[in-house]
């Protein structure tokens, strides 16, 4: 169960993730001034951390090609899903509107690759389905019924 609270954690941080990066790139004048930053903070906690622990640990070793390959994909994903962010910003986008719509849709997109990636082996319940509607329905009720 200590998964669900690292899973809290990323709710946590992703969810200030949004409102922290408008305001930075406000306050910078320049959104690619904000995107800068975001790479220095992914540098400092995505590589030293883990890679002063892998030390500490004698396990720096065992990379393979394809999980290196996959790993870095992913990150690659992270890293683009924030310029995305930071350009739906500059273009008159709020964290009030761009967040719940990228946090709304991100889960779907998900669970669609999820069951690509990794078929299940029988057929999703019809209720997966229902919630994907329900999931799409609520967060337009979130972006229409946001606070002013």
């Amino acid at each position: 169960m200590l998964w669900v609270f690292f899973a809290l954690g990323a709710a946590l941080s992703w969810g200030m993730y949004g409102p922290a990066l408008h305001k930075g790139q406000v306050a910078l004048g320049n959104p690619l001034r904000a995107l800068l930053c975001v790479g220095v903070a992914y540098f400092l906690v995505a590589v030293l951390v883990p890679g002063a622990m892998l030390s500490a640990q004698g396990a720096l070793n065992g990379f393979t090609s394809n999980g290196t390959t996959m790993a870095t994909l992913g990150g690659a994903l992270g890293a683009l899903g924030a310029v995305f962010i930071i350009l739906a910003f500059r273009n008159g986008g709020t964290p009030a509107f761009v967040m719940p719509l990228v946090f709304g849709l991100a889960p779907l997109v998900n669970v669609l690759v999820s069951m690509i990636t990794h078929p299940p082996k029988e057929a999703p319940n019809p209720l997966l389905w229902a919630g994907y509607l329900l999931a799409s329905i609520g967060a337009g009720l979130v972006l229409y019924f946001k606070p002013a």
